[in-house]
């Protein structure tokens, strides 16, 4: 069965670009994003890891902890890490996991059984502070993940996670939210004094409240 949007993800133990990581005790109280990639030296992945890196200002303002992982092995980061700062002129700031055993590989299913594991880990896990997996997202091998996206949806989570609000279709930041339905009018008036706009029953919009790293 395939891990669950909800679900605590799974702990483990294993050798990265910076030393043994134990998953939980890295992340601590923050949130995290476990991205994966296929064998290292690859083109995609190559730019993909110099943004990550580069956006290190952003997943420090919301708390984020990045973490890579490759199925090769830690002698061949230290290579890979070298072309990416020569060709993206970039350099890697965040630990990338030598998952060469395929163990985290594994224990994530980020591996279909009946395809090549050196095209088919291309994963995305965002897991928040109690260690519950809330975002999955799964890429082809030739298609550059879209990270503004990804950042989009930790402000859209922590911002449910903050004001008791949803997103509609497209948000941005600074764009009117949905008041969750679990929400009463009553709570509703008491949370947001200047009030809201009731289109339906179900759909009440309101003023976007400040994102939790910009209050």
């Amino acid at each position: 069965m395939s891990l669950q949007l909800g679900q605590t993800a799974p702990d483990f133990e294993q050798a990265s670009s910076e030393g043994r990581i134990r998953f939980h005790d890295y992340l601590g109280e923050s949130w995290g994003i476990l991205f994966s990639h296929p064998k290292d030296f690859t083109p995609v992945c190559t730019t993909e890891l110099a943004e990550v890196a580069r956006l290190k200002p952003e997943w420090d303002r919301r708390g984020v902890k990045p973490i890579g992982l490759s199925v090769d092995t830690g002698e061949n980061h230290q290579g890979w890490a070298v072309d990416i700062e020569e060709t993206q002129g970039q350099k890697l700031n965040f630990p990338v996991l030598a998952d060469h055993d395929r163990k985290v590989s594994d224990l994530y299913e980020m591996i279909h059984p009946e395809a090549d594991p050196n095209v088919t880990v291309r994963s995305v896990f965002v897991i928040d502070p109690q260690k519950k997996i809330r975002l999955t997202l799964t890429y082809p091998p030739a298609t550059g993940r879209n990270f503004d996206e990804i950042l989009r949806v930790i402000d859209a989570l922590q911002l449910t996670d903050a004001h008791k609000v949803a997103t509609p279709v497209n948000w941005r930041d600074g764009r009117d939210v949905i008041i969750i339905p679990s929400l009463s009018d009553e709570e509703a008036k008491q949370r947001f004094p200047d009030g809201f706009k009731t289109l339906r029953p179900y759909l009440r919009m309101v003023k976007q409240p400040k994102l939790p790293h910009r209050a």
